[in-house]
């Protein structure tokens, strides 16, 4: 059983996933080290790392900045990976998930990007820009190092494409809770709901979703239905408000974490 799999079937019942979300290297990758030990102490069970990159275009204002500032400072994917090595010393348990773009990976070449990232300690891989109908070749370097292959579904996917990742998804399902970008603002819990169940119709790995959620009360409200709740803009815009005070940085990212970890378990 894979780790992320490991992290979902030992939920209690009543309890759901926290999944926060932060840029590798934003701030510098110590203290992204630093965060990630931080989120874990205060609820995280399943760490995304953003794989930096110059153009990523799925994620809001907050996360763009945060993904500019660590290429500015040079963090590469093979800096990523070498994190996600070091946090392996320390922490054999919590799940990472890589979440980035395809660019880096095509340049790293798939086959030694599978085989590093399975060898650095990496649980699963969601390529933003990836069609599914094209993942074919990276989805069997991936299969063969037993790393999970997550894959988006929007509220504008249709039945048959959600039919279609059912075939080749694996680790969970990121539903994206609004037609936007990272750090909306409005989130409609009644039609979350809906394509939760619509999704469910099709693939039987647990559903997480993100995009829109900023607080416990909107975490919880998500939580009633989703396997787990993803939380990235902001948790980064405390990253961005305290990147010169780092232990206000750490106090206020592990104080968000706590709330919404608590509010869904």
């Amino acid at each position: 059983m894979s780790r992320l799999a490991q992290v979902f079937a030992n939920l209690p019942a009543d309890q759901k996933a926290f999944i926060p979300f932060i840029t590798a290297g934003d701030s510098g990758l110590d203290n992204t080290f630093e965060l990630m030990q931080v989120l874990v102490k205060n609820g995280a069970d399943v760490i995304e790392l953003g794989v930096p990159f110059s153009d990523p275009m799925a994620d809001g204002p907050m996360i763009a900045k945060s993904h500019q500032r660590a290429v500015t400072d040079g963090v590469s994917l093979k800096d990523v990976l070498t994190l996600v090595k070091k946090f392996r010393t320390i922490n054999s348990t919590t799940a990472v998930v890589l979440m980035g773009y395809l660019n880096p990976i095509e340049v790293y070449g798939y086959q030694a990007f599978a085989e590093d990232a399975q060898a650095h300690g990496v649980d699963g891989v969601l390529v933003v820009d990836m069609p599914p109908e094209e993942a074919g070749e990276l989805k069997q370097q991936l299969d063969t190092t037993g790393v999970d292959f997550i894959f988006l579904v929007a509220p504008t996917t249709t039945d048959a494409r959600i039919k279609f990742l059912a075939t080749i998804a694996t680790g969970f399902v990121y539903f994206v809770s609004l037609k936007g970008v990272t750090g909306a603002a409005h989130l409609d819990i009644d039609s979350v709901n809906h394509n939760l169940a619509r999704i469910r119709q099709y693939i039987d790995l647990p559903v997480g979703v993100g995009f829109g959620i900023k607080d416990a009360t909107t975490a919880k409200a998500v939580a009633k239905n989703a396997d787990a709740v993803i939380v990235g803009s902001a948790l980064v815009a405390f990253i961005e408000r305290y990147a010169k005070d780092k232990d206000k940085m750490l106090a206020t990212v592990g104080k968000l974490a706590q709330e919404i970890s608590c509010a869904i378990k």
